[in-house]
């Protein structure tokens, strides 16, 4: 009996340090995104036309979501540029306007159908994906995952790389 507890602990821990990307939705990495569709814009809609597009799905009551609100408010002013940083919740625009800390800069919709969710099949939250200005998914996944988090860095090397090319030729 110890000999497969201690067995069952040394598995969990091996895990817990894998370095293997977890994903809670189904990738589309280097593949076109679902058009953006959502039921009611909480803020002015965004022009997406020429930009790279940060998508995160979220929620009021998730905190690792909660978390990454400050860091994606940073995104939204240091690519201001380049990038259009935008948040989707599947709650009601009522539950979604509770939320006065931390507050959202960026801009914010919500999709209580799931529409965006479906078509991503997306099981887990926070989740992101980052397009790029040809519709192309270049980053996806849980952005605060170490040794795949979502940062500055990656987001700039991802727009230095794909600004200004077509991905049609």
């Amino acid at each position: 009996m110890k000999k497969s507890v201690l067995a069952f602990c040394f598995l969990v821990a091996v895990n817990a340090f894998s370095q293997e990307k977890k994903m809670w939705a189904k990738s589309i990495i280097n593949q076109k995104a679902p058009k953006l569709v959502v039921e009611n814009w909480l803020s002015e809609k965004p022009k997406t036309k020429g930009k790279f597009v940060l998508i995160d799905f979220w929620a009021t009551w998730c905190g690792p979501c909660k978390v990454a609100i400050p860091e994606l408010n940073r995104f939204k002013t240091e690519f201001e540029n380049d990038l259009v940083v935008i948040g989707i919740s599947d709650e009601p625009k009522e539950k979604v306007a509770e939320l006065v800390a931390p507050k959202i800069e960026y801009y914010s919709a919500i999709d209580t159908q799931r529409n965006m969710y479906n078509s991503l099949e997306v099981k887990g939250i926070p989740h992101c994906i980052l397009i790029d200005p040809n519709g192309i998914v270049r980053w996806e996944g849980y952005p605060l995952l170490n040794g795949f988090r979502l940062n500055s860095e990656v987001i700039k090397e991802i727009i230095q790389k794909y600004k200004g090319t077509d991905a049609t030729k």
